[in-house]
């Protein structure tokens, strides 16, 4: 078995995640409307360093299938659990969580496949 599909296999959770848009022109940022991805998600507490090299508590980590965006958001849910209007503002949902860092390494001897880590 590969890693790719290792990582199929273990990303059997549901997640919702929110793309950031742009400003709204007040200072405060738009979203995308949410969209279901695959996950494996790990809700552990650890210190990372986030994009600015800043040391913070990570709420969890979790192993993805496609790229993200560091700005976005994701909750662990499916967009059927959420209201109307949490599925378009991430904001409304207290378990939805920024993305603080992610990672994506190619795997051994690949230039098209790799294993994508990110941390909330």
């Amino acid at each position: 078995m590969g890693i790719q599909e290792f990582i199929s296999d273990v990303c059997v959770q549901t997640a919702v995640y929110w793309e950031p848009g742009a400003n709204d022109g007040f200072g405060n940022k738009t979203w995308s409307a949410g969209v279901e991805i695959s996950c494996r998600w790990d809700g552990v507490t650890e210190l990372i360093m986030n994009r600015h090299g800043v040391e913070i508590a990570s709420q969890a980590q979790l192993i993805v299938t496609a790229d993200i965006n560091v700005e976005g958001y994701l909750y662990l849910g499916t967009l059927a659990s959420l209201e109307t209007a949490e599925q378009t503002d991430p904001k409304l949902i207290a378990d939805a969580y920024p993305i603080q860092k992610f990672e994506k390494s190619p795997e051994f001897k690949s230039t098209d496949k790799f294993v994508r880590i990110v941390y909330l």
